[in-house]
């Protein structure tokens, strides 16, 4: 998230608030999702739940694309990747180390009689602490799933220069048709879903495409899918912004976003029944780039974009303490789903209950973080 060229634009200030709330409820009902048979009503809940919350980081992505394209200015391609990357490499290098410490320490002394079904307490030790400190050069593990999106964020970084070059010679009727073709890789979930049934080789519920294999990822749309087509999106819709009343607007955004959202709520529970409890094909419905979870997120941000919110000095500061309330969440997720951990309450209720007590203290802890220098710069 690039907090940066923020512009103080009102509506921006409350989506970013929006889209990280929901991503709180989104790994709130990961626990939920994860009863499976055991407990089919919270199974449902879970996944209705976080497929209505689904393009929280679709509309994060949209948020920077507003904002930080077109480049303005004079640029070196190096002092460009410098100034963006050198913001998001000391968050991911502190909360890599600082979020491994934390699970330990409650899963180790706290949390051992924890019963959420996602979670092993036995697995935390201080073998597997030095483990997932020390890999993170490689990759993300459970205790920092949130910095997946740090990762994919520098490879956005990478690219803008690139992209940019292009954008600002590109007629209209050229973005235009590279988002058409990008368009097109949104239906790629499905195809690999249904390879494999009408017998085009690969396992259930995951296909290789157009010259993938064991040795060869880059199939023929490698190139033009993926974050940046919504990072193009964002520019065009800043360029050229929709000029339809609000009658119009909801006219078509409503339908859009709950037509996005029955494709991933239904699709995930016919994977399910695919491939029961296997979640590198069940999250397929679920994947950012699918058709369903981008009319979701564009339903969201048109609307948005039509909202007049005056800017506010309290609201943009809320909206800046969001980056970090993304950054350090997640433990904080799994210890009230035990705080909550009652079968006198409705999954439900304890799912947003969960919520929205993770937030609270997630933005208390951000504030907190603010007053010092160095900690700040870990959350802005």
């Amino acid at each position: 998230m690039d907090w940066i060229k923020q512009d103080d634009i009102g509506w921006i200030d409350v989506l970013r608030i929006v889209a990280i709330f929901a991503v709180v409820v989104s790994h709130s009902s990961d626990f939920y999702i994860a009863a499976f048979d055991n407990d089919r009503v919270s199974f449902y809940t879970g996944v209705f739940t976080e497929s209505f919350v689904r393009p929280c980081v679709v509309l994060m992505v949209l948020i920077s694309g507003y904002l930080l394209l077109p480049i303005r200015g004079q640029y070196s391609v190096g002092g460009y990747w410098r100034k963006r990357i050198g913001r998001v490499a000391w968050p991911l290098v502190f909360w890599s180390v600082v979020l491994p410490v934390v699970f330990y320490l409650y899963f180790h002394y706290f949390g051992q009689d924890t019963r959420n079904p996602g979670i092993d307490a036995a697995t935390y030790t201080l073998g597997t602490l030095g483990t997932r400190i020390s890999t993170f050069l490689l990759n993300f593990n459970y205790d920092t799933t949130p910095l997946w999106y740090l990762y994919m964020l520098i490879g956005l970084y990478l690219a803008l220069p690139i992209v940019n070059g292009w954008l600002t010679q590109a007629s209209r009727r050229d973005i235009e048709t590279v988002l058409l073709c990008w368009l097109g890789t949104l239906f790629i979930p499905y195809l690999r879903i249904l390879g494999p049934m009408v017998g085009a080789g690969g396992e259930v519920g995951f296909g290789p495409l157009w010259g993938e294999c064991t040795w060869n990822v880059f199939h023929s749309l490698y190139y033009m899918a993926g974050f940046m087509g919504y990072m193009l999106l964002a520019y065009y819709l800043k360029q050229w912004p929709p000029q339809w009343s609000w009658r119009k607007t909801l006219g078509i955004c409503i339908p859009m976003y709950l037509l996005g959202f029955l494709g991933t709520s239904l699709g995930y529970i016919f994977v399910d029944q695919l491939a029961p409890g296997e979640y590198q094909y069940l999250e397929i419905p679920w994947w950012m780039c699918g058709l369903n979870v981008f009319l979701q997120a564009m339903g969201v941000f048109l609307i948005f974009m039509r909202l007049r919110i005056r800017p506010r000095q309290w609201l943009s500061r809320a909206a800046a303490m969001m980056f970090g309330v993304y950054l350090c969440h997640f433990p904080l997720v799994h210890m009230a789903y035990d705080w909550l951990d009652t079968e006198s309450l409705p999954p439900f209720v304890r799912l947003i209950s969960g919520a929205v007590i993770t937030f609270v203290l997630s933005y208390a802890i951000v504030r907190a973080m603010w007053r010092f220098k160095f900690t700040r710069r870990m959350v802005k």
